[in-house]
């Protein structure tokens, strides 16, 4: 019996970022003597084991064989003469193919340290087209290594687009393509996970609202940029710098989807993409079951980011309005994320990076200004049934009114 650290975990430490998980194969046994060990079985479709003390998972080394479509359309094959080096075969990229032995020494037979030093995602072999999960994978990866210069082989795009056009991508479940953008999310970068996508043409059929952006002009007084699938990465490039909250980034991805929905006679205008936008982000929202947390301020964003810009023309009812339809009397971290990825809609087009965003600051005092109105002194002035609300709203608008008048008069 033989334990090799492989995967992730010896290519971050071989990149020195932080290792996370670590994860082990074993070579030369089987699960009945792994069980003898003090092992758990873990694993439903190969052979998992959980460590007796650590937790770690130690998995047999297997190969295997495609049998059907998809992700799950495998058979593995696992015994004690599979060698290391077929089991890394079976990887997805070189850069993932590399063990590390008990000793230190690393078993890298694919050559996955040449491709750390160049800085290259490859894949190891042909059988990478037989997973289309690995497409996401390879946009993932390089949404998260782009900041250390890395790149994708031209061979292995190739492949990729190849895999596209022959249906593979097709057979994705909503689970996994959700579980890898909520990934992407997570990096520094998730603009070069759906760049990625659509250069191998996967973007058109995983994500079709956000691939149909491309192409369709905005106005250019507004949008320099002009084109509205520009503008969505470089939104999504804003709120990664403004936020770490997932949701918020995945809010600010998806603000324009209604662009797409607008009739080419009135381009470059949008006028009803805040209220077309709702049933993109639903349709996409159930399709890849998005938690609600996500889609619920996505629809907010989408609805409301156009009045939210106008700030300084709206009416004090205008502003209370909108407070009460996103709820932020119960919410109130809301309104930080709505207004996070306005700012990121602002400054994601064209020579606006660094522009203020003073609507932020107008509604955040608004909010606060409303907010000083106490219900139970409506209730003790005798107002009673559906009269407290109205009362409510009334001293709410005059307080923001007030509020918003000093202000402008300081400045």
């Amino acid at each position: 019996m033989q334990v090799y650290l492989v995967g992730g975990s010896v290519r971050d430490q071989l990149l020195g970022l932080p290792v996370k998980d670590r994860d082990w194969v074993v070579v030369g046994t089987t699960p009945s003597l792994m069980l003898q060990q003090g092992f758990t079985a873990v694993g439903k479709d190969f052979p998992v084991f959980l460590h007796p003390q650590t937790k770690e998972e130690y998995a047999l080394a297997r190969t295997e064989k495609k049998s059907g479509s998809g992700y799950r359309g495998f058979e593995c094959f696992f015994s004690p003469e599979v060698t290391l080096e077929e089991d890394l075969m079976r990887r997805d990229l070189t850069i993932n193919a590399i063990a590390q032995d008990p000793q230190g020494n690393l078993i890298d037979p694919y050559h996955g340290q040449a491709d750390l030093k160049n800085r290259i995602l490859r894949h190891v072999s042909i059988a990478f087209a037989e997973d289309p999960v690995r497409i996401l994978r390879v946009a993932r990866f390089a949404a998260r290594l782009s900041p250390l210069g890395f790149s994708i082989a031209p061979e292995t795009m190739a492949l990729m687009r190849e895999m596209v056009q022959s249906g593979e991508v097709n057979h994705l479940t909503a689970e996994r393509v959700w579980q890898e953008f909520h990934k992407a999310l997570a990096t520094d970068n998730p603009d070069v996970f759906l760049s990625v996508l659509r250069g191998c043409g996967a973007l058109a059929v995983i994500f079709p609202e956000i691939d149909c952006l491309f192409g369709i002009p905005q106005p250019p007084q507004w949008h320099p940029e002009i084109d509205t699938g520009e503008h969505t990465l470089m939104v999504a490039r804003q709120a990664t710098r403004l936020s770490k909250s997932l949701p918020v980034r995945f809010a600010a991805i998806m603000h324009d989807l209604g662009k797409g929905e607008t009739p080419e006679s009135e381009w470059p205008s949008h006028k009803l993409h805040t209220h077309t936008g709702l049933v993109c982000i639903q349709a996409l929202c159930e399709r890849i079951r998005v938690p609600a947390e996500y889609r619920d301020l996505a629809l907010l964003v989408c609805e409301h980011h156009s009045n939210i810009h106008n700030a300084a023309v709206l009416k004090p009812a205008t502003y209370l309005k909108i407070l009460n339809k996103m709820d932020v009397w119960r919410k109130p971290e809301r309104l930080k994320d709505i207004l996070l990825c306005c700012q990121a809609d602002h400054q994601g087009r064209l020579g606006y990076e660094e522009s203020p965003y003073p609507q932020k600051l107008s509604f955040e005092t608004a909010y606060q200004a409303a907010l000083k109105i106490n219900v139970q002194d409506v209730i003790t002035a005798g107002f009673n049934g559906a009269q407290i609300r109205d009362e409510l709203n009334k001293r709410r608008i005059e307080a923001i009114k007030v509020t918003l008048q000093h202000d402008n008069n300081k400045t």
